[in-house]
């Protein structure tokens, strides 16, 4: 694992992206008790959404307002707005994943450079990074919102990797949880990929990660490991 670049992920690869608390503190603003049983149908809603989102099939836009269109006429407002609060929610309640600030810090000292690619909309990421102080580490965040692709598609890649002076692809790792979005995308862009495999699946046959890590610790030993060999 010797690499110049690495390209991480955002939610759940650097932080906690806990969609029921966020929505729990957004509604309790209204005076919701959001339950297990509203999240069940609301992640009815909300992942088909994403997927067609990925696809190219639907907008970021398309994709904030549909998802609150129930929420919006039960409590009388817009979708724009309730999709403003719950990202202004998941800011407040962000923190990063174990691990991810030892990792920062050490590739930071050993003068590897970091970026991010997240499929996660703006209004997030620059609360979730001043909050956590871990814009310091990012000399680019690349947001599909803002791009127009998301990953897994290969468009988004070679933007990220022209921001950064396009580097020879062996010497960049793509860091990622979702198999579909993070490590697919890499593989289409050419580079080595580590899957943060939180919870021990299988990949399919056509998904194949360079790497396997179930923690962020289990990513900096090997890091580490790779620079004493």
């Amino acid at each position: 694992m010797n690499y110049d670049w690495i390209i991480f992920d955002a939610d759940e690869t650097l932080f906690r992206f806990d969609n029921f608390s966020g929505l729990k503190h957004m509604l309790a603003k209204y005076g919701v008790d959001f339950n297990e049983n509203d999240f069940e149908e609301y992640q009815a809603i909300n992942k088909p959404l994403w997927v067609e989102y990925q696809n190219g099939a639907i907008s970021a836009k398309q994709l904030q307002t549909r998802r609150f269109e129930s929420w919006s006429k039960r409590l009388n407002t817009s979708s724009e707005q309730l999709n403003h609060q719950f990202l202004e929610s998941m800011g407040e309640i962000c923190e990063p994943l174990p691990g991810a600030k030892a990792l920062m810090t050490h590739l930071s000292e050993e003068s590897i450079k970091s970026i991010i690619i997240t499929n996660g909309f703006t209004q997030l990421q620059k609360v979730r990074l001043e909050r956590t102080r871990f814009d310091q580490y990012f000399p680019h965040v690349i947001i599909s919102e803002e791009v127009g692709v998301a990953k897994p598609h290969l468009a988004i890649f070679d933007h990220a990797l022209n921001k950064i002076g396009n580097p020879d692809r062996k010497k960049v790792l793509m860091v990622g949880d979702t198999l579909e979005s993070d490590i697919l995308g890499g593989i289409n862009a050419k580079l080595d990929t580590c899957w943060l495999n939180h919870h021990n699946k299988t990949h399919p046959e056509h998904i194949k990660p360079t790497y396997q890590v179930n923690s962020l610790h289990e990513l900096l030993a090997k890091l580490k490991q790779s620079r004493v060999n």
